[in-house]
């Protein structure tokens, strides 16, 4: 029998509209009654995000587990902004279920900015290093009383055999597209390395879609539904999952990672792409490609001995 956490079935999504949002708005937060909602394109999965004029935004979390965040969020975020080098999302007002709609949502100040791909990004090394320079000073905040890895995160910060099941499972849903032995190889590297117990702060899901660029430059970092303090291992992720080659060199310099988090970061890599993949196994969007190209990327590094 496992010992660890089981995450059960995907969680199950209400929707929500800009008119629903509206009513939310005018009946708890008067003063913003007359501004416009609209849909923020892309807006996430675990949240429904609308802008709320032109400085405000407005997350709805999509499903109760998702709702989890809320307070955490409202809890950390005002203590953790002034001591990170770039701006982040901070909520300015929290919002009670009403009109139908079941759980706590927020409205955040507006960052401005796109999401981080690599056609926006000017000098993929500056951008690694900035981001290395972010994770950083998260990880220097003191994690004492911080939340620990659990059903609010997603247990982002614990060990990665709670995804061993998942990887298992994504494995068998990809059975001839993917080296399989390779595979099985390096996520017993990643279950084998061990983490000496010192906790920091996280951010959890550190990818493009929170990462927001303006100028060519990281400008702001978004998100901190996933947040937490344990092992900061999940946050090296992004190095294989948006950055270049010649970036995830400077980004482990620049953080100081030794082979034994580096060898859990690129666990965490793995199961998110690999269930990506496997979920989207015959799908041919962007997000589908790019997850085979990143699955691709990793295993050819693995295997050239180049991790």
């Amino acid at each position: 029998m496992s010992d660890t956490p089981d995450l059960g079935a995907p969680p199950e999504r209400v929707d929500v509209s800009a008119e629903l949002v509206g009513r939310l708005v005018a009946a708890q937060f008067p003063q913003w009654a007359g501004l416009p909602v609209t849909p923020v394109a892309r807006g996430g999965w675990d949240n429904f995000t609308f802008h709320l004029g032109a400085e405000l935004s407005v997350r709805m979390p999509s499903a109760a587990e998702y709702a989890l965040a809320v307070e955490k969020e409202h809890r950390w975020l005002p203590e953790l902004a002034p001591r990170l080098p770039l701006p982040v999302s901070t909520p300015v007002a929290k919002g009670q279920p009403g009109e139908g709609y079941p759980f706590p949502w927020s409205v955040y100040s507006w960052l401005d900015g796109e999401t981080a791909r690599a056609d926006r990004i000017a000098d993929p090394v500056r951008f690694a290093g900035d981001l290395a320079g972010f994770l950083a000073a998260l990880r220097r905040v003191d994690p004492a009383y911080g939340p620990r890895p659990g059903t609010h995160n997603w247990f982002r910060g614990g060990t990665l055999r709670t995804f061993d099941n998942i990887v298992r499972e994504a494995l068998a849903a990809l059975a001839g597209r993917v080296d399989g032995d390779l595979v099985a190889e390096m996520w017993r590297d990643a279950l084998g390395t061990p983490w000496d117990g010192a906790e920091s702060w996280l951010h959890g899901d550190v990818a493009r879609g929170n990462l927001l660029v303006r100028g060519g430059r990281l400008a702001a970092v978004i998100d901190f539904g996933t947040c937490g303090v344990g092992d900061p291992a999940c946050d090296l992720a992004v190095a294989w999952t948006l950055l270049t080659v010649e970036g995830r060199r400077v980004f482990r310099a620049a953080l100081g990672v030794d082979d034994a988090e580096w060898a859990r970061g690129r666990g965490w890599a793995l199961w998110k792409t690999l269930s990506t993949c496997a979920y989207s196994v015959d799908d041919v969007d962007e997000d589908a490609e790019d997850a085979r190209r990143v699955l691709d990327g990793i295993l050819g590094e693995y295997a050239a001995g180049l991790a």
